[in-house]
C-alpha cells in the first residue's frame, strides 16, 4: 500500500508525523538519517514548539524513529531480524537422533538467532507446580497434578538484552522414568526436548503454534530494549505424540521488529482424474 496520510482532520502535530512517516515509508528519509530540529519543524510547519515537540513524541511512539538523551532524533535503523520457520521442527527432530557430538554442536543461538553460543548467555530454571485449570486440560490430566516448569532466558553477552525467553511445562508423570529430565544442571541438552522425550519413549509427531500479540509492559521493554510503539509476539507451542496427546506446553516471547515467523505447510498432491475414453 502507498503511503497515506490519516483519514481525518487533523491536528498539527499529526500532520507533520504523517508527512515524516510517509519520507521515511517513501525512502526519502533512511534509517540513521537525522530528523529536521524542533526548529525546523516549525519553520517548515508554522508551528509552535509543543506541536513539533508532540510530532516528534508520535514518530516514536509509532517505533519510527530513535530518540537518545542530549541527541537529535534519527530514523530508527532496523534490529537484525530472525527468522523462525516451522521447518526447525523437523530439523529438530532429525537433530534428535544424531550422535552426541552432532547434537551438543547445534542449539538456538545458532539455528535461531544466527549467532554463536559465546555471544549470548543463557540460564535456566526448573520448578515443579500444580497444572491450572489451562494446562490440566491441553494435557489432558487432572487440576493440581505435578508440571515441570522450565524457564529458558538467553541475554546478549554485550548488551544485557534479552534474545530468548520461554517457559515450558511437561506433565512429570510422562518423563520421571529418567531422573536426568527433572534436574536443571543438565541443560542445554544436546538436541533439545525432542531428544529429552525420546529418552523415554516419547516421539513428537506434530507441533502446533498459536501466535498471538500485546503491547509489551515497561519492564518488558527495558528488558528486551524495545522502543516505543513495538509489540511481543506471543508464541505458544504444543507438542504432540502418535496418540494426539500433549506432551509439551511451551510459551516462548519474541519482539515483532526482529522476528519473522514463517509457517510452511506441505499440501498433497491432488488425485490424478482417470483420463475419459
Amino acid at each position: 500500500m502507498e503511503p497515506q496520510p490519516t483519514a481525518v482532520p487533523a491536528p498539527i502535530h499529526l500532520k507533520i508525523a504523517d508527512d515524516i512517516r510517509m519520507k521515511i515509508e517513501k525512502g526519502e528519509l533512511s534509517p540513521g538519517d537525522s530528523l529536521p530540529t524542533l526548529a525546523k519543524i516549525c519553520e517548515q510547519w508554522k508551528c509552535s514548539t509543543n506541536s513539533a515537540r508532540s510530532a516528534v513524541t508520535l514518530l516514536k511512539s509509532q517505533g519510527l524513529i530513535s530518540v537518545g538523551r542530549g541527541k537529535a532524533p534519527i530514523v530508527r535503523i532496523p534490529p537484525g531480524k530472525v527468522v523462525r520457520s516451522s521447518e526447525r521442527h523437523q530439523a529438530e527432530k532429525s537433530l534428535a537422533q544424531r550422535p552426541l557430538e552432532e547434537r551438543a554442536a547445534v542449539g538456538e543461538a545458532e539455528t535461531n538467532l544466527g549467532i554463536s553460543i559465546q555471544d549470548q548467555q543463557f540460564s535456566s530454571m526448573y520448578t515443579t507446580v500444580a497444572a491450572d485449570s489451562e494446562l490440566a486440560e491441553l494435557f489432558g490430566i487432572s487440576q493440581g497434578e505435578p508440571l515441570l516448569r522450565r524457564q529458558y532466558k538467553a541475554t546478549d553477552a554485550r548488551t544485557g538484552n534479552l534474545t530468548s525467553f520461554s517457559v515450558s511445562h511437561i506433565p512429570v508423570a510422562l518423563i520421571e522414568a529418567n531422573p536426568a529430565l527433572l534436574d536443571e544442571n543438565n541443560e542445554p541438552w544436546p538436541g533439545g526436548t525432542q531428544h529429552q522425550l525420546s529418552t523415554v519413549g516419547i516421539e513428537v509427531m506434530c507441533m502446533v503454534d498459536k501466535v498471538t500479540g500485546r503491547m509489551p509492559t515497561t519492564v518488558e521493554r527495558q528488558q528486551w530494549g524495545i522502543p516505543e510503539g513495538v509489540p511481543l509476539l506471543f508464541c505458544r507451542r504444543i507438542s504432540l505424540d502418535a496418540e494426539n496427546r500433549a506432551v509439551e506446553v511451551s510459551d516462548a516471547d519474541y519482539p515483532a521488529d526482529r522476528t519473522e515467523l514463517r509457517f510452511v505447510t506441505p499440501l498433497k498432491r491432488w488425485r490424478k482424474k482417470p483420463s475419459a475414453k
